[in-house]
């Protein structure tokens, strides 16, 4: 077997701990060259002790010194910090492999970096081909990078295509999603949910952003997004069903009429396994799938009146251009002030459908912004995403503003 030096971004969060939790079972096949994370000093510090890799990044100039501060314990880890530090590792010539799991769009660039240097790269984070899925894929293909789809719904389609990214005589993909902690909860019952009820989902255990975004389904339409350019798929060819099981991850239909799924338990450690160790396989001493416990499998159509957000990305999509950049950038900022309690959970789908509707009338004032039209570069996927961000500011801002006052 292969011996492969990983960096990995984005070390601290769920991905990450999992990702880390697969190199502990090999560790003499799996040696560490740089952990990246954002500010989590602590966890980043146990990090360091247990793996000891060369460098370690800090995008939080203050959480960077304090790890600095702990030097002694962790030996001659140096401490790099910001952007820059997680370009750094992301294309160091010491690195094979680069588990790009950096949560939003701040995690593009160094997954760039990565791709610009040919490295092999484990995509954990959806929003690195939402914001800019055919240039990204058209230079891996340029420079000899290796994409790696490491989301369980993606890597299920990879390995359904024999380890490919090429999709020869296939007639469609279907992904599958949970459906999120309210797929029983009646629409017009919305209107109460609060934060920790949406925060509980009831089958993966992730971070709070794609916890959120898993129960609005947002997370699903993102999938899709990123899926067209991964496997070169046109729209029409890409569908999503219900699966409360979260058994089957995802089935791959071919011209002949086969269907070819992959299942397994809803453990993120297995698609980690099968991206670190590929073209190889690993052995993970794992809980095992027991069908005759699971009992059936249950598949549903994604109803409109529940997900309303999954089918504002399906919008972007089929607009394409910079259009799913910037309702990725106006999802990330209105994810972030609902976790901040800034207003109800029908809200988001509910805002993010009036930049829709901006984002529309822009593409067709006199001077739109380019960026809308096509992403050319990364500053054009940059700055589509900012103006997303931007209209979600706004609109939030217009929609605290209409709120009638309590004590009236």
């Amino acid at each position: 077997m292969n011996e492969k030096t990983l960096t990995v971004l984005g070390s601290t969060g769920s991905i990450g701990v999992s990702v880390l939790d697969v190199v502990a079972r090999h560790r003499e096949r799996y040696p560490i060259h740089a952990l990246a994370a954002h500010s989590n000093v602590e966890r980043m510090a146990a990090q360091i002790e247990t793996f000891r890799p060369k460098v370690a990044v800090m995008f939080d100039g203050e959480a960077a010194q304090r790890l600095r501060e702990l030097r002694p314990r962790n030996g001659r880890t140096a401490v790099l910090v910001g952007m820059e530090g997680l370009l750094e590792v992301a294309s160091a010539p010491e690195t094979d492999h680069v588990v790009a799991g950096i949560v939003g769009a701040v995690g593009l660039l160094p997954a760039h970096a990565a791709i610009e240097a040919g490295k092999e790269v484990s995509l954990a984070n959806k929003e690195v081909l939402v914001l800019a899925g055919e240039l990204m894929v058209s230079r891996a293909r340029e420079t000899g990078a290796v994409l790696l789809p490491m989301d369980s719904e993606h890597n299920a389609v990879f390995q359904c295509l024999g380890g490919s990214t090429t999709a020869p005589g296939v007639e469609r993909v279907v992904l599958t999603a949970s459906g999120g902690p309210f797929r029983d909860l009646a629409p017009e019952a919305f209107g109460a949910i609060t934060l920790e009820q949406a925060l509980a989902h009831p089958n993966w255990k992730m971070g709070p952003k794609i916890t959120i975004d898993s129960a609005t389904m947002m997370n699903k339409g993102l999938e899709v997004i990123e899926a067209r350019w991964l496997f070169g798929l046109p729209p029409e060819k890409i569908e999503v069903l219900i699966h409360r099981q979260s058994i089957v991850h995802a089935l791959v239909e071919f011209e002949d009429g086969s269907v070819i799924a992959q299942l397994g338990l809803p453990d993120m450690r297995t698609p980690i396994a099968a991206c670190l160790a590929y073209p190889e396989r690993i052995a993970l001493r794992l809980p095992r799938l027991d069908l005759t416990q699971v009992g059936k499998l249950e598949f549903e159509a994604v109803p409109r009146e529940r997900y309303p957000a999954f089918f504002l990305a399906l919008e972007a999509m089929h607009a394409g251009g910079g259009v799913p950049a910037l309702l990725n950038g106006a999802n990330e900022t209105v994810v972030a002030a609902y976790l901040d309690h800034a207003f109800p959970f029908t809200e988001i789908a509910a805002i993010l459908e009036k930049v829709m509707r901006k984002a529309g009338a822009l593409a067709k004032s006199e001077a739109p912004p380019p960026c809308l039209a096509a992403i050319r570069g990364i500053a054009d996927a940059i700055e589509a995403d900012a103006l997303g961000r931007s209209l979600a500011a706004e609109t939030m801002a217009e929609t605290r503003s209409r709120k009638p006052d309590p004590g009236k």
